[in-house]
């Protein structure tokens, strides 16, 4: 096994680990896929995610019949929704499921996320849609899951879960993290009357600053960048 993968898989399982440790999700209940060279790395079916090993982590890949898959252990039980992701999307390098407190509670009322914080604009649009509910495992969930998912990186499960997309497995994380943090802040909001909404231009404005300031897909360019701008106005800093 090559070492960047051996590091993805290994990688798959600390997000697994973290998941739980935050309180994001419980027990096996979520899962999480990364894309490698043509290939989907998922967390295997029912197994603990302590008791998990690199060589553990299920491989599918995308060029052959739909749903075989290499490894000792079988695949997550929602490995269709993560392989059409994958598969479907250029854009998606990792895809994370949760069954997170909050983003489920507001997918068991069958409610989107409505634009109620700026950070909204990090999931591609003005809301968080709220997918039709369908037995988990099954191509329609899946269907359902792709078509929420359209021009999103985030959607609810109804009476489920969540789903987030990422261009590699930190942003999925990063992502998931914020989603449940916003939709806490949202139920709070409907206890006190509700929010006031952004509008779309208001959240348009943030996703044109997210291109020069804000979330970043790789930190070692923000540290480039940062010199430059305070070299502007203030004495120019040290060459790293």
């Amino acid at each position: 096994m090559k070492k960047a993968e051996r590091d993805l898989r290994q990688a798959i399982i600390d997000k697994c680990r973290f998941m739980n440790a935050s309180g994001l999700n419980q027990g096996t209940s979520g899962n999480i896929s990364a894309r490698f060279e043509g290939r989907m790395l998922i967390t295997p079916s029912a197994t603990p995610y302590d008791a998990l090993t690199p060589e553990m982590i299920a491989s599918m890949p995308f060029d052959a019949e739909y749903g075989s898959w290499d490894g000792p252990l079988k695949p997550s039980t929602e490995w269709r929704f993560h392989f059409d992701i994958l598969k479907n999307r250029s854009d998606a390098g990792a895809v994370v499921h949760a069954h997170p407190t909050y983003c489920t509670a507001l997918a068991i009322a069958r409610k989107p996320i409505p634009p109620v914080h700026y950070m909204m604009a990090a999931f591609g649009g003005t809301d968080v849609r709220c997918a039709p509910y369908a037995t988990f495992g099954t191509e329609e969930l899946s269907n359902f899951a792709l078509e929420a998912l359209e021009d999103r990186c985030a959607c609810l499960l109804a009476n489920h879960g969540s789903i987030v997309v990422g261009d590699n497995i930190e942003k999925a994380m990063w992502l998931a993290v914020e989603l449940e943090t916003i939709a806490r802040q949202y139920y709070n909001t409907l206890l006190i009357g509700g929010p006031v909404l952004l509008s779309d231009d208001q959240i348009a404005e943030t996703a044109r600053a997210f291109g020069s300031y804000g979330v970043q897909d790789d930190h070692k360019k923000v540290r480039k960048r940062t010199p430059k701008t305070k070299a502007k106005s203030k004495k120019p800093s040290r060459k790293a």
